[in-house]
Order: structure tokens, then sequence, then C-alpha cells
């Protein structure tokens, strides 16, 4: 769901209940991402790690900083807050 839009911020609020990337799917965005996990639990994978996510993390996704989710909880819905924004270059 969108929660809100303008030219160089868009807010979202992303439901997963065992839900994943497609196995051959990397995210590679033109935008930072500022993630937090509000619910469930979470893996996201990177090239060169991967990262457990609970209730309270977060983390910046900078942007084209390739990444995929790897799995969430099948338990539970997992409820991520997400906001994508340009910065200065």
């Amino acid at each position: 769901d969108i929660i809100a839009e303008t030219g160089a911020v868009r807010i979202e609020r992303i439901v997963s209940h065992g839900h994943t990337s497609d196995p051959d799917v990397w995210y590679d965005q033109d935008t930072d991402e500022f993630v937090l996990l509000l619910s469930g639990k979470a893996r996201l994978a990177f090239a060169d790690h991967t990262l457990d996510l609970h209730p309270g993390d977060y983390l910046i996704i900078k942007a084209h900083q390739k990444h995929r989710v790897v799995w969430t909880d099948p338990q539970c819905d997992t409820i991520w807050l997400a906001v994508h924004y340009e910065t200065d270059k």
C-alpha cells in the first residue's frame, strides 16, 4: 500500500506472510530505501551477506545495492514500512 508519494519520496506499507523474492530476482532500485520492520520476522540477502530482521530493526539500502527477500515468517504477517527517497548527488 502506498501511504504517501511526492516526486522524491514514496512511503509504503508492505505486508508479507511467508513471501519471498523470486529466486533469480534481485531488487536494484534507483532510489535509497529506509526499511523498518514493524512486526513479524524476515531475512534479506545482499551480494555478500544475509540479514535477519525483527520488530524494530531498520536499515538503509542505498540506491543500486542489490538485495532480495529470502524469508518472511509463514506463521504471521510481517509488516514493513519502506520509505524510498532520492538523495542529492
